[in-house]
């Protein structure tokens, strides 16, 4: 019994010196993995493409930063809007990309980085008889309908702020029951006059031939009335992470990748608005 005892304490003894052994191996490459959950399914900002990888341009300034950082090794997970937020909040994943705006509101639950990721250009979609409605002011003033805004949606900010702004001029802001409304199927029914959209998503989703309403490409129009800096959200533990991603980000946009690959998934360099300002 006690030769037993003797032969179990050793294998034992023998498994934590092979783990620590291990646990020492994996400090010395000093490389730690992080989990980078993008938005699966919001093409060209970020999507899972047809060979099943991440792709998008949040995706791709991201992956830049990874070369630059070999402290770290992403592993990027497609994910739906809600999921990345939540799972972001409470640690699953110590950063997210979903061409998120900045709102105070976030940084309740969210580190913003110093660097930003990208531009985004938002605008209005309009059926092509309103073509002549150009700016948040005209809209309201024309009293227009607003297709509905989760609360939750950066976008609704947007508008928030706008009505803030212009007490006298506000727009009917409606906020919806899920993340995203098909802005574009409710325009084109008539349910509203109006919708707020990225022009990445209307440029893919209507002008590309091969959008599901291409169809409509002639019935719809978008008139931009901002383009707003887009941001990665970390953990709020990932301090140090956001730091380091700091430094690589803006090693990145010196490098003007940025520039190339606003160029690349937006059809338009929007950096180039930064210098005109």
């Amino acid at each position: 019994m006690k030769k037993h005892i003797v032969q179990i304490m050793l294998i034992i003894v023998v498994g934590m010196v092979i783990a620590g052994c291990a646990s020492t191996d994996a400090s010395k490459d000093g490389v730690r993995k992080v989990k980078v959950a993008y938005v699966q399914n919001s093409k060209p900002m970020t999507y899972t493409d047809d060979k099943g990888e991440p792709n998008g341009y949040d995706v791709k300034v991201l992956q830049e930063v990874e070369k630059r950082m070999p402290q770290y090794e992403f592993e990027f997970i497609g994910t739906s809007d809600d999921d990345l937020l939540l799972g972001v909040e409470q640690g699953k994943y110590q950063v997210g990309v979903k061409n998120a705006f900045y709102t105070e509101e976030r940084t309740k639950k969210f580190i913003y980085p110093e660097q930003f990721i990208g531009l985004s250009s938002i605008g209005l979609l309009l059926k092509k008889e309103d073509e002549d409605i150009t700016s948040l002011e005209d809209f309201a003033k024309a009293g227009y309908s607003l297709a509905p805004i989760a609360a939750n949606n950066a976008q609704y900010t947007v508008i928030e702020q706008y009505n803030e702004e212009n007490p006298n001029n506000k727009i009917d802001l409606k906020a919806g029951d899920t993340f995203t409304v098909d802005v574009i199927q409710w325009v084109n029914e008539g349910r509203v006059d109006g919708g707020v959209i990225i022009e990445g998503m209307a440029e893919k989703q209507v002008f590309d031939e091969d959008g599901p309403y291409y169809n409509l490409r002639d019935e719809v129009v978008y008139n931009e009335f901002d383009v707003i800096e887009t941001w990665p959200l970390f953990n709020k533990q990932e301090q140090q992470f956001a730091d380091d991603f700091d430094k690589a980000m803006k090693e990145v946009r010196d490098e003007k990748i940025t520039n190339e690959l606003s160029t690349e998934f937006y059809g338009r360099d929007l950096f180039e608005l930064l210098q005109e300002e």
